[in-house]
């Protein structure tokens, strides 16, 4: 089997790994791409054109076309949770099997929403960048996360991490989630009224495309927080930005927004009262590895023609190696 692994040197040390590497070159013949930016478009169909699976970091769509146009591709495997850009249907129409990895960056993004809540309650990067222009910093009171009241927009695997967590710092913990039954939660007005800390963790879809908006950031209670470390979404960037010229908000944290490959906005990211990174809360080496090694044994399984762990239309899928 021939296996196209579509990262750029850069994003093949970060979010792919030499041990990773090694398992999949044990799998099959690996073609590694060695341009400067991830494989995408028309570079993407051509660099595969003799590859029967291709392992794809997140910025490497699968459009229709790519499915059309390689008839011996067994496999798109994407070494990420988010497949919102592959067609699916289309994979599904041409017999092409697509998997996704499973979360393993759960406990990385609960501790960065910690990082992040203590950072902006404490003033520690304002305080830094002043001291490193040369002045020095006012004093500002600050706030404890103990007694605080953080508000959960999402209970899934992260949103139960970052609940555990606040209750064990001696947090007040609110939660929405309408598809989860059998806890206890609140409306989400209350939550944006009654927060000091608001986290949404919910996933991107339709239904929460600016789940953030004018409305909802003036239910929230002045001088409060937002933290967005999910998908950049969620949030109208519009109304964000007038709530913190307004002062309406404390300030924001975000690893999320709505640049490319999902990083923040440069003009938000750029403002003082907004601590930001590049999309990075999930990038720690137990984390990057638990998705990477997994793109190893899907292969291993798509080598022995089974359907592996995180395939999502393996019902279609016709292509087989050998067939």
């Amino acid at each position: 089997m021939k296996i196209l692994l579509t990262h750029s040197p850069e994003a093949r040390e970060l979010y792919y790994g030499a041990r990773a590497l090694a398992g999949l070159r044990e799998v099959g013949d690996v073609k590694l791409h060695e341009g400067a930016t991830p494989l995408e478009g028309e570079a993407l169909i051509s660099a595969a054109a003799d590859c029967d699976l291709i392992v794809s970091y997140r910025q490497s769509a699968g459009p229709a076309t790519l499915f059309q146009r390689l008839p011996e591709l067994v496999a798109f495997v994407r070494c990420a949770i988010d497949i919102r850009n592959i067609d699916v249907g289309a994979a599904s129409k041409a017999g092409v099997l697509v998997t996704q990895a499973s979360a393993g960056f759960v406990t990385a993004v609960a501790e960065t929403v910690v990082g992040l809540m203590v950072d902006l309650s404490r003033g520690i990067t304002r305080s830094t960048i002043d001291y490193r222009a040369g002045r020095v910093p006012p004093a500002r009171m600050g706030r404890e996360l103990k007694g605080s009241t953080i508000g959960v927009i999402g209970y899934g695997a992260i949103g139960k991490e970052v609940v555990r967590v606040a209750k064990a710092l001696g947090m007040r913990v609110l939660i929405h989630d309408p598809y989860v039954k059998g806890i206890e939660q609140v409306s989400l007005d209350e939550l944006f009224s009654q927060s000091d800390f608001v986290v949404p963790l919910a996933v991107a879809t339709a239904e929460t495309e600016n789940l953030i908006n004018e409305k909802t950031l003036k239910q929230m209670k002045r001088g409060a927080y937002l933290i967005n470390v999910s998908r950049g979404n969620l949030v109208d960037e519009d109304a964000l930005e007038a709530a913190l010229k307004s002062g309406h908000l404390g300030g924001c944290a975000m690893d999320v927004g709505r640049a490319p490959d999902q990083m923040p906005s440069l003009r938000l990211a750029s403002r003082p009262d907004v601590i930001a990174t590049p999309h990075t809360a999930g990038l720690t080496q137990p984390a990057i590895e638990h998705q990477s090694l997994e793109t190893v044994a899907q292969a291993g399984e798509i080598v022995k023609g089974r359907a592996p762990k995180g395939a999502v239309n393996a019902e279609h899928w016709k292509r087989r190696l050998g067939e």
